[in-house]
């Protein structure tokens, strides 16, 4: 991996950490699936506006395509960590969060667009482990509801981490940018109806507007951009590299910003999470080092 996809993927990590406590503040109030749908719209509305003044053509053609990664991509796990933040603390979505690195680590190679090694298998279980101790060992008890928003952030990793060799194959063929428009616009279908339907009960207060804007034109529609052009160059398991990262902003910035409590299972799990980063993305710093790079 480059030093400067490096970057790009940090920079990546502190965009998407932060979209975790903001939801925390905003789907409280607008409700999981009306969060969802506006973020959706909003990064919609950017995206057009970016593909009209870079002249970018719309891949019409390949709607099915688009339709099914909205889905996967967008707008079911859009809905699901909007859903978790409600019964979680922000720092605990985004742990979870994580795994969709092990999801795609192992779904890239049964595509056949990475390799499986031991490393990457270890990575994994160290993943793993390190979400069961969050979940254990955190400062909040493992209630139904806690275990039903980790079930929820869960399914959302597993949404991301299966889409990822997917998006690859496709990233070579089309654009980023003409990827990500579609990508969202196709996804508005899937989320209205539940979006629609729990409008009527939402509060705008002006915190949860401001949310859905910043989501909408950083967090989703840019951050996707990016994260499509450095998928052309990378593998599918290293352009997931943030997921391993977000936790350290998430977890971070839900302490600073929203008085999050940390505990022993966030310590422990926390760290095992960042081994497992590095043994999946196969990222090796001292690398750099010895060839004399940064």
């Amino acid at each position: 991996m480059k030093a400067s996809h490096f970057l790009q993927l940090l920079l990546l990590s502190a965009l998407w950490g932060g979209t975790f406590p903001m939801m925390r503040i905003a789907s409280p109030q607008l409700g999981p699936s009306v969060l969802a749908m506006g973020r959706i719209v909003v990064a919609t509305a950017t995206l057009a506006l970016l593909m009209r003044l870079l002249g970018q053509r719309w891949p019409w053609r390949d709607w099915r395509e688009m339709t099914l990664l909205s889905l996967i991509v967008v707008a079911a796990p859009f809905f699901l960590f909007s859903q978790a933040s409600i019964w979680l603390p922000a720092g605990y979505v985004a742990l979870v969060n994580s795994t969709g690195v092990i999801y795609g680590t192992l779904i890239s190679a049964w595509f056949k667009e990475d390799r499986l090694t031991a490393g990457k298998l270890v990575g994994c279980l160290c993943g793993a482990v390190g979400v069961a101790l969050i979940v254990q060992l955190g400062p909040i008890q493992p209630t139904p509801t806690v275990l039903l928003g980790t079930l929820a952030a869960s399914l959302g990793a597993v949404c991301f981490g299966f889409s990822i060799p997917m998006m690859k194959r496709t990233a070579r063929r089309i654009d980023p940018l003409a990827i990500a428009g579609p990508l969202h616009l196709f996804a508005i279908p899937w989320i209205a109806p539940l979006g629609l339907t729990a409008l009527p009960q939402a509060q705008f207060s002006t915190s949860a507007v401001l949310v859905v804007l910043v989501l909408g034109v950083f967090t989703s529609s840019l951050a996707f951009w990016l994260q499509l052009r450095i998928l052309r160059h990378t593998s599918p398991v290293a352009s997931m590299m943030p997921m391993f990262f977000v936790p350290l902003f998430g977890v971070a910035w839900g302490h600073l910003a929203l008085g999050e409590a940390l505990g022993t299972g966030i310590y422990l799990g926390g760290a095992l999470v960042l081994v497992a980063g590095v043994l999946v993305t196969d990222l090796r710093p001292w690398r750099f080092l010895r060839a004399g790079r940064p």
